[in-house]
């Protein structure tokens, strides 16, 4: 364990010059405090944000001559470190709309969204609160842009420009959250952050791989988590939350509590979030091949299929959830910042709801099919230097541990013998970014990154009747997979009109895994990889004013072979069976897209954005043989024999727009449209819909705004995918799909109208209440298990001090 306090002591000695703070309070015209409001300057290289009741230290900016003041909806304003100081208060004036707004996702520093040619899209943890997500799933999606799959009511994999799983990015305060077992199948490790704990959440569309490496080729999806704040005064600062939370549809019962202590130099945070979930009750209206008519129940020692009381109630679906978050922050000085950071999260066991739809001659497949606790645990020590040295005015150093453990558990319908398979994984990382400011037309940003994945597995049959337990194979082999990378992104200002952006990325990765022969004579017992993966970005922005925006932008991705893409054995679908492959190579995404923005008079925004990416060397599960046979018993099923391959290329492109429009009196129109394309090649030459190029989707929200009081109220829909669209491993999928007049399984259009309220009684207390799907409408998202919610009521008070 890390010893603080021996950490703060060696810190004092060598760092001096402490600083008496220079507090500034930000506020709008109505003299209401703003938070969140951001503060950047580039000599000395500073970047801060506002606390709850709008104050700031300044301390960090001192003697700068220009600190660029932004807020989103605010004009942004200059002023110098004396000017501040002097007037102790800033007053920010409300624009309507402007193109302004400070992102990190790009190179893992603040910069300016006008001056980053990918598109990012944002969530305020103000937005959050009004918007009240179950999960962190939810909590994205909300964003509009993203694209949400479930296959059971603790799950949520996001689709991101027909890309999914092990082909987007998670982060959690920088670090990656993707490990050496994400598979090309749905994931639910997203789940694991607790949207209570999230300050702002940023999306970064597009092959991210020159900052974040393998897997970021759809895109980034970076949650920062809330930080410590310190006391601007010589007192120490007390406040704290306290939350809690009833949706019907789910009969979820939330509980959140945080506490804030901080002092000048030193601040922690505690935070503790309890989540309780019925089963899913679906919506009235809709296809009826959705319902749930009866499911398995053990009674006594047999398997007994019971009658469904209620067959809109998706038995089973029912799970909890934990959630901890510890944080210490020390500032010995104005240039120095470390942080440490520890997160857990734990769910029960959840069953995953679209494997107890499967049947066999008419029959449920399986009796039990569950996901086992899903646990993930962070320690996360972050340094962060300021300082104009000969190689960089900013560093910030992340080394990182994490643990994630996650099991499977089923047994099919009349038989005594539960199989369980259970995996952990040991993940280490260590950043090391660094950010240069050369005069005010350069800038460079350059790091090292080293990873290594320990992959534990084990495999275990137990009959339910005797309770006699043996050993049974695992999911994966015994192995490790290990990545190195180095990037560097440069920037050039010519003029106030112009950016330009690059970067490269040389990642090499290595995989070692060992094989049991004792349960499947695999035809070899060992698999290696070593490797390398170049990877680039170049594009341009151009602002001919403040409120035009015209941007164009050229990036590659890649992935490399993780153990599960090697070294798996599972059921992918019924009648088939998935076998190791050791021969693979990376994958390689290229990308080009072209993007604009432009505001009108204050009143409306416009944006879009067009895109084309290429996949080469796909990694996809094709036909294969098994010890020259094409075909194996499995699980006591006859099943085809398949293996993740370099056998495929694929193509995907779309467009993303957004409208917003500010009308009188405090409303406003904000809609989302997403449209995306996805082809692939098939073994025989032809090709097929990719799998995660989901139907068109959006969403339209006309809000009010007036003092303390804002109402949300909007629609969501997504567009038809035919059975002659569906991917061709969808089609076989029948019980996840409603059936078309022919017939046939497809994934019908569907609506939804929604209600929310959030009213502010004061600065102590807050409450927030919605109405989902207020149509009761039954739909299913495309690619998912499990039934949307019904009608649904929220209600969740909030407690400040």
């Amino acid at each position: 364990m890390l010893d603080f306090r021996a950490v703060l002591i060696v810190l004092s000695l060598f760092c001096s010059g402490l600083s008496v703070a220079q507090v500034v309070t930000i506020t709008d015209e109505t003299g209401q405090p703003l938070e969140m409001v951001t503060l950047a300057s580039q000599s000395p290289s500073a970047f801060a944000t506002t606390d709850a009741r709008g104050q700031i230290d300044l301390s960090p900016f001192k003697d700068a001559e220009i600190i660029e003041v932004r807020m989103l909806g605010f004009d942004t304003q200059q002023r110098s470190y004396q000017q501040m100081v002097e007037a102790k208060k800033l007053v920010l004036s409300s624009v309507g709309l402007s193109l302004d707004q400070v992102i990190i996702s790009a190179t893992r520093w603040n910069q300016s969204k006008r001056e980053v040619p990918g598109r990012i899209s944002t969530l305020s943890a103000k937005e959050v609160k009004l918007q009240n997500p179950q999960t962190a799933a939810d909590m994205i999606g909300a964003t509009g842009e993203v694209f949400i799959q479930k296959s059971q009511l603790g799950g949520g994999s996001p689709m991101i420009r027909g890309f999914a799983t092990n082909r987007l990015l998670i982060a959690v305060d920088g670090v990656r959250m993707n490990t050496a077992i994400f598979r090309s199948g749905n994931v639910q490790n997203i789940i694991n952050v607790d949207a209570f704990t999230v300050e702002n959440t940023e999306v970064f569309f597009g092959p991210g791989s020159v900052i974040y490496g393998s897997d970021a080729i759809g895109g980034v999806m970076n949650f920062n988590t809330h930080e410590p704040i310190f006391s601007l005064t010589n007192k120490p600062k007390v406040s704290g939350n306290a939350a809690f939370r009833f949706s019907s549809a789910s009969t979820e019962l939330t509980g959140h509590a945080d506490l804030n202590i901080g002092w000048s130099k030193f601040a922690m945070l505690s935070s503790f979030t309890y989540s309780d979930f019925g089963d899913l009750r679906m919506g009235r209206h809709g296809p009826d091949e959705y319902l749930r008519h009866s499911y398995v129940e053990r009674q006594d020692t047999n398997d007994v299929i019971v009658e469904n009381r209620d067959p809109r109630l998706q038995n089973p679906t029912s799970y909890s959830q934990i959630n901890v978050m510890q944080k210490f922050r020390y500032r010995p000085n104005d240039r120095w910042k470390i942080t440490y950071g520890f997160h857990y999260s734990t769910t029960s066991s959840y069953g995953r709801y679209d494997r107890h739809l499967r049947t066999r001659a008419g029959l449920p497949r399986y009796a039990e099919w569950d996901y086992g606790p899903q646990l993930w645990m962070m320690n996360n020590l972050d340094l962060l230097h300021s300082s104009e040295t000969a190689i960089y005015s900013q560093m910030n150093i992340r080394l990182a541990h994490q643990m994630f453990e996650e099991s499977r558990i089923s047994r099919n319908l009349n038989d005594d013998v539960r199989n369980l398979q259970a995996e952990e994984v040991q993940a280490y990382s260590l950043n090391v970014d660094f950010k240069k400011n050369l005069g005010s037309k350069h800038q460079l940003f350059y790091g090292l990154e080293g990873i290594f994945n320990d992959v534990f597995s084990t495999g275990e049959n137990e009959n339910i009747r005797t309770g006699e337990k043996n050993e049974s194979a695992s999911r994966y082999p015994r192995a490790n997979w290990a990545s190195m990378g180095a990037y560097l992104t440069y920037r050039y200002k010519p003029s106030r009109k112009i950016t330009l952006q690059g970067g490269a990325r040389y990642n090499h990765f290595l995989l070692n895994a060992d094989f049991d022969t004792t349960f499947y004579p695999f035809p070899f017992t060992e698999a290696k990889l070593n490797s390398g993966a170049v990877t680039g970005s170049a594009g341009v922005i151009y602002n001919p004013t403040e409120k035009w925006s015209l941007s164009l932008n050229f990036s590659t991705g890649f992935r490399s072979p993780n153990v599960d893409d090697i070294g798996k054995v599972f059921d992918s679908e019924p009648g088939f069976v998935v076998v190791p492959n050791p021969d693979l190579k990376a994958e390689y995404a290229y990308n080009g897209e072209i993007g604009v923005a432009k505001v009108f008079s204050k009143w409306l925004k416009v944006d879009a954005t067009a895109y084309y990416t290429y996949l080469q060397n796909a990694l996809v599960r094709r036909d294969f043989t098994f010890n020259r046979l094409d075909s194996l018993v499995y699980d006591g099923e006859l099943s085809r024999v398949q293996a993740i391959q370099n056998a495929a290329s694929a193509y995907v492109y779309g467009v993303q727009a957004g409208v917003e429009i500010k009308i009188p009196k405090g409303f406003a129109l904000l809609s989302r449209f997403n449209y995306q394309k996805g082809v692939e090649e098939l073994d025989d030459g032809s090709t097929s819909p990719l799998r995660h190029a989901g139907p068109w989707f959006g969403s339209t929200h006309l809000t009010y705004s007036y003092k303390t009081l804002k109402i949300d109220l909007y629609a969501e829909y997504n567009g038809e995918i035919s059975n002659e669209n569906l991917a061709q491993e969808e089609q076989s999928k029948e019980y996840i799909y409603a059936i078309d007049e022919n017939g046939l399984p497809y994934s019908p259009s569907w609506y939804t109208l929604n209600l929310k309220l959030m009213y502010q009684f004061d600065k102590n207390a807050m409450i927030t209440a919605g109405m989902e799907n207020l149509t009761n409408q039954r739909y299913r998202t495309y690619s998912s298990g499990l039934v949307a919610p019904g009608l649904n009521f929220i209600i969740s008070a909030r407690v400040m001090f």
